[in-house]
């Protein structure tokens, strides 16, 4: 039983939670994940840690309220508790000096995306960030991406707030205006594929992080498989991280709406 100890709203249907579990604060890398389960009979959600202080032993969780289960943890409240976390999961982000990187978060991606921000400019690069999202009210953590950011470009799809337009418009002003030496993508899908295809276009080598459809977390149920590179992989071990320019991306969505409910 793992204890929420805050709770802020993003959004309607976006939530922070601070949950207190000491031992993954403490060993979790950028572009870890946990496995969170709500109830004895709820399902197993696959999450991305935003952020970890080792000190409080508390971690950052950022959800968004999509079905059942996921309305469940939103609607947690301080004090309540989560049945099982289990973590940190997967590969951590390779951190190193690039040069110049440009990260590229839509929506919720940009939870996941902070410590990596965070992580590549305590590195020594150069970072410059691009959040987007649909409205001004879905921007998410722009005061903290701006605190490890160089520059940040912010992106809505109805001009509500920063420039209007789509992330992958943003990206290519900076790649039109400076060298960039990586590129790491966070968000929709559909997002991280057209961000891909931009970037494949200019040699930009990129990096995206999936959040597939999990079950054991372990490699063992193959619910989370992929191809990359023309080969079967398991975003829970193998990644969540890959390159993005590899990835089969129209197999991946696809995949993606094996779940959705039937329209009538």
């Amino acid at each position: 039983m793992n204890k929420i100890i805050a709770k802020e709203h993003f959004s309607e249907n976006v939530v922070k939670l601070v949950v207190e579990a000491p031992l993954i604060a403490r060993s979790r890398r950028p572009g870890h994940f946990v496995i969170v389960i709500c109830g004895e009979k709820g399902e197993r959600i696959p999450l991305t840690i935003a952020e970890a202080d080792v000190n409080a032993g508390t971690i950052t969780l950022v959800i968004q309220a999509i079905g059942e289960s996921t309305r469940k943890i939103c609607a947690l409240q301080p004090g309540d508790y989560l049945t099982d976390v289990v973590g940190p999961l997967g590969r951590a982000t390779h951190i190193e000096k690039f040069g110049t990187v440009v990260c590229a978060g839509g929506g919720v991606g940009v939870a996941p995306m902070l410590p990596i921000i965070q992580a590549m400019k305590e590195a020594g690069n150069r970072v410059i960030s691009v959040l987007a999202a649909r409205t001004k009210e879905l921007i998410i953590l722009e005061e903290q991406v701006r605190r490890w950011s160089d520059e940040v470009i912010i992106m809505t799809d109805d001009g509500s707030y920063g420039r209007k337009g789509l992330v992958t418009q943003g990206v290519e002003e900076i790649i039109n205006s400076t060298d960039v030496d990586l590129v790491v993508t966070i968000g929709p899908a559909i997002m991280m594929k057209f961000v891909a295809e931009l970037t494949k276009r200019y040699s930009i080598p990129t990096i995206c992080s999936l959040n597939t459809i999990m079950v054991d977390g372990t490699g063992m149920c193959g619910a989370c498989r992929i191809t990359v590179d023309g080969k079967t992989r398991f975003v829970c071990v193998d990644g969540p991280e890959f390159d993005a320019h590899k990835v089969d991306f129209n197999e991946m969505m696809m995949r993606l709406r094996a779940y959705n409910t039937p329209k009538k």
